[in-house]
């Protein structure tokens, strides 16, 4: 069963760099092709594979921000905190343009450890209820995952995953719409201060499980291969 999996997996990454060629799918990034981590390349294919992207601009964000407890003072928190909100079809909030950079992928070798590291942006269109006033903003943050190879009791390889978690000083949000009526301001701000306590845990529950199931299809020896072909290339290029 593991020989037959290696060869799937070779056989994915050899077709892999073509199929990158093709047109994507509108608010796909651009894959950069010149990424030689093969580790890397499974990783982001099997995102791909997923709809990686899709999945996050599906997430409701403000029924999450109003489950998550982020209540806040004044006119945001009567926006998230109010239950009528949520069927009302003149206020929403949602997230648009999710990009992955797949090629972008980086890994980080120490000994038997691995660390790889995932940048991703999209938008979010708010829509006011009291103006229907639409307000687009750009958020980008980095998602680190933690991996590595640990010998039990009689020296055999498991692969443990670690901790999967959005770097909380990666976060960043970005206000596209420039003519931003001055009596916004308060509400928008409490807004982005609600949303960066959420959205970092939102892309965790979308991403994580996504790439934890990735790497445990993924055989020891297979993994290991990968790593010293990884180390190698990067060794060549000093």
């Amino acid at each position: 069963m593991h020989s037959i999996w290696r060869l799937l997996v070779l056989l994915s990454l050899l077709a892999l760099p073509s199929a990158l060629h093709k047109p994507q799918q509108p608010g796909l990034v651009k894959t950069h092709t010149d990424s030689k981590s093969a580790l890397a390349r499974i990783i982001a294919q099997g995102l791909m594979k997923h709809d990686t992207e899709g999945r996050i601009q599906n997430i409701h964000l403000l029924d999450s921000l109003n489950a998550s407890g982020q209540m806040a003072p004044g006119m945001v928190g009567w926006l998230i905190g109010s239950m009528s909100l949520q069927h009302d079809q003149e206020s929403s909030a949602n997230i648009t343009n999710a990009q992955l950079d797949y090629g972008g992928i980086r890994m980080s070798f120490h000994k038997e450890w691995f660390t790889a590291n995932i940048s991703l942006g999209f938008d979010i269109d708010l829509r006011l209820p009291f103006n229907n006033h639409i307000i687009k903003t750009h958020e980008r943050m980095n998602l680190s995952v933690e991996f590595w190879l640990e010998k039990d009791e009689f020296g055999r390889r498991d692969l443990v995953i670690g901790k999967c978690h959005v770097e909380p000083r990666s976060v960043h949000m970005t206000f596209l719409t420039e003519a931003i009526p001055p009596k916004v301001n308060p509400f928008l701000r409490n807004f982005r201060d609600n949303l960066e306590k959420v959205i970092p845990h939102l892309i965790e529950s979308q991403v994580c499980p996504l790439i934890d199931e990735i790497l445990r299809q993924l055989d020891v020896k297979l993994l290991k291969s990968l790593m010293e072909q990884d180390i190698a290339y990067e060794l060549n290029q000093l």
